[in-house]
């Protein structure tokens, strides 16, 4: 039971984590990108293919969630997860190799990303949910 209760913290804290900043991209993606140092041009493009991402991480934030109260969408959620922050945080360094350093805060969000990717392999491995 005890572990049944971590892996439900962690999946619903990373679905959070997802969906909130899904939403921000998705609603106001000029103010997140402004307080990374990123100044947004006014382009119709660009700001079209950011929404369209902020909301598709907010939906796999929606469904991640979901796993933590639906028990059949749980497996799925955490390899959802797993995909999605690793794919982030290992398209950044990937970035940082060929591209150079970002900003500090944007260094910090691949930590994250990574840290919270890896986790959620843990919880695979450890509650045994593997398929």
């Amino acid at each position: 039971m005890k572990n049944h209760n971590f892996h439900r913290v962690i999946l619903f804290g990373s679905g959070l984590i997802a969906a909130g900043f899904g939403a921000v991209i998705l609603f106001s993606p000029t103010a997140l990108y402004a307080s990374s140092g990123i100044e947004m041009v006014w382009n119709v493009s660009l700001l079209n293919e950011i929404r369209a991402a902020g909301g598709g991480l907010l939906g796999c934030g929606l469904f991640i969630m979901a796993g933590t109260f639906i028990s059949r969408f749980t497996y799925t959620a955490t390899i959802i997860a797993v995909l999605m922050y690793l794919s982030y945080g290992l398209s950044r360094l990937f970035s940082m190799s060929v591209d150079g350093m970002p900003v500090e805060s944007l260094v910090m969000a691949m930590g994250m990303e990574l840290l919270i990717g890896l986790l959620c392999i843990y919880l695979l491995t450890r509650n045994k949910i593997i398929k």
